[in-house]
């Protein structure tokens, strides 16, 4: 299949993102090696691996982990496209975590050297793959505040309502026909540090409530703003426009 070039990436076509200067793409492209397609349930990065690349993920979900040595996995958070994976890689010897996909995925794939490449050829980018990192650990923060200080039913409330808020902000129609869910219960518990049977009898519980429905791979909301209560979340919980890289 023929490679899309930088320049005519649909992603760039949504308004979630920045636009980019012709020559910011220009540098992107050049750093760029090539596009990897992946099935659901491959490894995109191991954990300890000392070769990744950088990434943008272009189609699909995946999602960073972490695992204990008996083989528990802690979910460090979800990525949806447009997400730049790997900086955190570049700022050690090896992968503190692993990356694998949800979804039937494809990647841009860029040089090793990129990181620094693109902080040297565009400070503007450079400050982009800042922002970038600086909103990823925000996120994993927001997870840090779920598993220590709220209940499950909270914890999932907030877990659905901001996937579906950055899922829908990818969708020309914002939502409303649904969006993508392609997590598992097992991926939800380990996502929120409960067991299974705790996920399963809190989702049959929110459902109940009618404030959403999970249906055929695809999550619908019918209230969500009783959901972001629930939650304790603040704000319309839209996702801030990013750059693309």
């Amino acid at each position: 299949m023929t490679e899309v070039r930088c320049s005519r990436c649909p992603l760039r076509q949504s308004p979630s993102f920045l636009e980019n200067t012709a020559e910011d793409i220009d540098v992107v492209q050049s750093l760029k090696e090539r596009e990897l397609r992946l099935r659901a349930g491959e490894m995109l990065i191991f954990e300890g691996q000392t070769d990744a690349r950088l990434f943008t993920l272009r189609q699909g979900w995946a999602f960073r982990f972490k695992t204990l040595s008996d083989g528990r996995r802690q979910i460090l958070g979800f990525l949806l496209p447009g997400d730049f994976i790997g900086v955190q890689q570049k700022m050690a010897d090896m992968a503190a975590h692993g990356v694998a996909t949800l979804t039937d995925a494809l990647f841009c794939v860029f040089r090793r050297d990129s990181l620094w490449e693109l902080h040297r050829r565009s400070p503007r980018l450079g400050f982009d793959v800042t922002w970038l990192t600086a909103h990823e650990e925000s996120m994993v923060d927001d997870t840090l505040l779920s598993v220590g200080r709220r209940n499950a039913e909270e914890r999932i409330a907030a877990l659905l309502i901001v996937l579906f808020k950055r899922a829908a902000a990818l969708q020309e129609d914002g939502g409303a026909s649904g969006v993508p869910f392609p997590l598992t219960q097992q991926h939800v518990a380990d996502s929120l540090g409960l067991s299974l049977v705790h996920t399963n009898k809190t989702l049959r519980k929110l459902e109940l409530l009618g404030l959403h429905h999970i249906d055929e791979g695809r999550l619908h909301m019918h209230n969500g703003k009783a959901l972001a209560r629930l939650a304790d979340l603040f704000g319309d919980g839209l996702p801030p426009r990013r750059p693309l890289v």
